[in-house]
């Protein structure tokens, strides 16, 4: 029994109710003039549907009276949005022609079934039927105040059951097309992307300044020394403030403001990452051969990234070891390689999110990378960037 009445305590059941009266507005309109002109409203019913605006008002009006959604939702069951092909287009009249019937059936019944349910209570009592019914009832018998409920509950089982249909045929006619569906599915797919890359900017640089951060306070606690200790403090300095500078670039693109934000760094900005290294106490010789100012800009942005999130894993497991960084343009590629020894307890490759996102980031430029152990007892990581 609560089942049965759980409808009619939600207001999306009323609202859906007068979604379809509201569709027996136009040809109530011509009624007044004559009966006959009102089977004639389904033809501009019908040239209605066809103009690409139809779409947004119906899809407005679904939204709000048959789903409860608001009209701004990124929902995707029902389209707000013209027509664009005629296919749209004539599910749209089909809509328009369906929702009529539907809601002129709806707004007969609702009027007829109480009048019904009195003529009933009427009849039982040795009255007279009303001249509005449809129903003509043969007699006055007692028994017909048994029946009266009966019409009541029809209506209720209309009003929730036509609700539902309508609703159905919504989703169908109104809701998006293939080619819809597709789009919206690269969008989504787009936003996805584009998380991914802010979560790996977020814990290439955060990730990277925290762990010089913290390299360098330790240092400084165990040299016990002032001049260290004042090296120290500059490059956590140096370090926090250009990770505050990628974390506000981020934050802007998150909130999509309109002020400027800075520029991603680029692998002729390596200097910045190779000083931050060597004041954390590692022993980092760089080599730099080819034109790292022709390489495109997204490749030089990714291979900042990963040169970081290396350097990185140097200074948080290897420690203070020495490190070489080779960096080199050639043959239409961009070459990066990384090695320091290998300490004994560190013999297996690692897996954390930092060189997955090396090999992610390398995969979406068309490149590879290798990771591990190099068989000589030190650490590589080594990615090779195509500059196509």
């Amino acid at each position: 029994m609560v089942r049965l009445l759980r409808p009619f305590g939600r207001v999306v059941t009323y609202t859906r109710w007068l979604h379809l009266f509201m569709a027996v507005v136009w040809p109530a309109m011509w009624i007044f003039v004559d009966e006959a002109w009102a089977f004639a409203s389904v033809l501009p019913l019908a040239a209605a549907g066809l103009v690409p605006g139809m779409r947004v008002v119906e899809g407005v009006q679904a939204r709000l009276l048959l789903t409860g959604h608001r009209p701004d939702d990124a929902t995707m069951d029902i389209v707000v949005a013209p027509s664009a092909t005629w296919a749209d287009r004539a599910r749209t009249v089909v809509w328009l022609e369906a929702r009529l019937v539907i809601g002129s059936c709806v707004a007969m019944l609702t009027v007829q079934l109480p009048v019904l349910a009195i003529d009933l209570m009427n009849a039982a009592r040795g009255g007279r039927q009303g001249d509005g019914s449809y129903v003509r009832l043969a007699g006055d018998h007692w028994w017909y105040g048994l029946l009266s409920p009966l019409p009541l509950l029809l209506l209720a089982a209309v009003v929730v059951g036509s609700g539902q249909l309508i609703t159905r045929l919504a989703l169908r006619l109104l809701g998006p097309s293939a080619a819809e569906r597709l789009g919206a599915l690269e969008e989504r797919t787009e936003q996805l992307l584009e998380r991914n890359r802010i979560a790996r900017e977020l814990h290439d640089s955060i990730g990277h300044a925290l762990t010089v951060a913290v390299v360098q306070a330790g240092a400084a606690r165990a040299a016990n020394s002032a001049e260290f200790t004042d090296r120290a403090l500059t490059a956590i300095e140096e370090t926090g403030r250009a990770a505050l500078e990628d974390l506000e670039r981020v934050l802007g693109v998150l909130r999509e403001a309109d002020r400027p934000v800075s520029s991603r760094p680029t692998l002729t900005d390596a200097d910045r990452l190779l000083a931050s290294a060597r004041a954390s106490g590692a022993e980092v010789g760089a080599e730099f051969t080819g034109p790292l100012e022709t390489v495109p800009g997204a490749v030089s942005r990714e291979g900042y990234r990963i040169l970081q999130e290396a350097l990185t894993n140097v200074l948080r497991h290897a420690g203070e070891v020495p490190t070489l960084v080779h960096v080199a343009v050639a043959d239409g590629a961009l070459t990066l390689d990384v090695r320091n020894p290998l300490p004994d307890d560190r013999a297996a490759p690692g897996r954390g999110s930092g060189l997955r996102g090396i090999r992610e980031r390398a995969a979406l430029l068309g490149g590879r990378a290798h990771t591990g152990p190099d068989g000589a007892g030190d650490w590589q990581v080594r990615v090779e960037l195509p500059l196509g």
